[in-house]
C-alpha cells in the first residue's frame, strides 16, 4: 500500500478531507494534491502529518524477537 493510500485512509478515519489536512501542514491543497500523486514523501512529512492528524507515523523493522530497529 502506497503512502498516499495511507493518508487518504487516516484521513478518512479522521472524517477530514484533503484540503483540510493541507492548511493544518502549512501548505496549499494544490501543492498538497500534487504531492499525494506524486507519493513522494520523507519520514519527516509523514511524521508532520501524522500529527496534524493525532498520530504517530512509525518506519521500522520489527522482529520476531521483538528487536525494533
Amino acid at each position: 500500500m502506497s503512502n498516499a493510500q495511507k493518508i487518504k485512509m487516516a484521513l478518512a478515519y479522521k472524517g477530514l478531507k484533503e484540503a483540510e489536512l493541507a492548511r493544518l501542514l502549512g501548505t496549499t491543497p494544490q501543492a498538497f494534491n500534487q504531492r499525494l500523486k506524486t507519493d513522494k514523501f520523507t519520514s519527516e512529512e509523514l511524521g508532520r502529518i501524522a500529527s496534524a492528524l493525532g498520530g504517530v507515523y512509525e518506519f521500522g523493522f520489527n522482529f520476531p524477537d521483538g528487536t525494533k530497529i
